[in-house]
């Protein structure tokens, strides 16, 4: 009987390991994918309500990128930061969206894709273009991150 409680045990937490680990998501496989898609319209021009390689606002980007790698998201940054689990910015990963408030009127207000070593890529005024997560600009405005 205990060997059959231990066996089945084991069992258990090789299916947990297996398909439920946090680290093992679709997203994870494909944040390279995702990343090389963000890097392909680097220097886009912005367009307010822009949803095209020929011009971008931000949630209209992040929204394009995702789903060039087959992942529907809401059009706004403020929609987008209802979807997804928190993440604490010691433990981003790339792909993880981080959102910000710009403007004192709104919420949130801006929204970009995270994409390793404290580098966020986005389309702002200038365009797509990658900056530091700790640019201080960024890092006063910040308002959280979320994980797919």
């Amino acid at each position: 009987m205990k060997k059959v409680l231990v066996t089945t045990a084991l069992f258990m937490l090789l299916c947990f390991t297996f398909f439920a680990n946090p680290f093992k998501t679709e997203a994870a496989f494909s944040a390279k994918t995702l990343i090389a898609e963000a890097h392909k319209v680097i220097g886009t021009p912005y367009r307010t309500g822009g949803t095209t390689p020929k011009g971008f606002d931000c949630s209209g980007f992040v929204s394009y990128t995702y789903k060039k790698i087959g992942v529907s998201l809401p059009r706004s940054s403020s929609a987008m930061y209802t979807k997804g689990r928190p993440v604490s910015l010691n433990q981003l990963a790339p792909g993880d969206l981080l959102f910000f408030k710009t403007s004192k009127h709104k919420g949130i207000s801006h929204v970009a894709i995270y994409i390793g070593k404290n580098r966020m890529i986005h389309a702002t005024y200038k365009g797509v273009k990658v900056d530091s997560i700790h640019q201080s600009y960024w890092k006063q405005r910040f308002v959280g991150a979320k994980r797919l």
